[in-house]
């Protein structure tokens, strides 16, 4: 690889930028000061340095669980409010993808790759990844009325502007403010109009796990890479 283009890569500098860099002598390639942008290296093998700080590009897939906080936007570029790649400290982060976005509002599990057939099966309703939603609901609802709303998520619901219901779900109340729903498919903002449907309204929403991957051990705004063997479960 070129070395700006590798520069650029490891640090997010531009290629101009990187240049630049290269030309005041601040690189070094395998303890030799490199100036010339040029120059090609092994991304594997040759040991680069900016001003005495080690580089480094991935060299395959990555695969990333962040525990979303409230405040941040599931987009490529931040409009009101920061981006959720603001969060995580690994290069070249505008080829990240995310499966399943969250409101600006909705904490919780995200995952996150460059790997876009592995993202598609994570979304994918047809593999059945569940994920599970703990919710506050503004009002109250009462045994009747949890009854009622357990056995019409189970059966499914015609959301308003959808042309098919939504797949048979599980939901669950702790008491009469505080439910969890477990589903299989992620329709637009489908928890808020599920609850919608039934004349309530989520004022606090948390993705508490996504197929096997829980938050565990992860606070807000934390992230970490899953593990070879939870990547190969999707």
């Amino acid at each position: 690889m070129r070395l700006d283009k590798f520069i650029s890569k490891a640090t997010e500098l531009s290629r101009k930028e990187s240049k630049k860099i290269l030309h005041a002598g601040e690189v070094t390639v395998n303890d030799e000061v490199i100036k010339d942008p040029g120059v090609h290296v092994d991304i594997i093998n040759d040991d680069v340095m900016w001003v005495g700080e080690p580089l480094s590009v991935a060299t395959g897939n990555r695969y990333i669980l962040l525990h979303k906080p409230e405040g941040f936007e599931c987009t490529l570029k931040a409009k009101e409010y920061p981006i959720v790649t603001e969060l995580i400290a690994v290069p070249e982060l505008g080829s990240l993808r995310i499966a399943g976005r969250l409101d600006v509002d909705t904490t919780g599990a995200l995952l996150m790759s460059d790997d876009g057939g592995w993202l598609h099966r994570v979304t994918s309703p047809k593999h059945e990844h569940a994920k599970v939603y703990e919710l506050t609901l503004a009002d109250p609802m009462d045994s009747d009325a949890q009854e009622k709303a357990i056995k019409k998520v189970a059966e499914g619901i015609l959301l308003e502007g959808d042309y098919e219901p939504t797949k048979p779900a599980t939901l669950e109340f702790i008491d009469e403010t505080h439910a969890r729903l477990t589903l299989e498919q992620g329709k637009y903002h489908q928890v808020k109009r599920m609850m919608g449907y039934f004349g309530n309204k989520v004022v606090e929403l948390h993705r508490a796990s996504i197929g096997h991957i829980t938050l565990e051990g992860l606070e807000k705004g934390d992230s970490r890479f899953l593990t070879p063997d939870e990547v190969e479960k999707f």
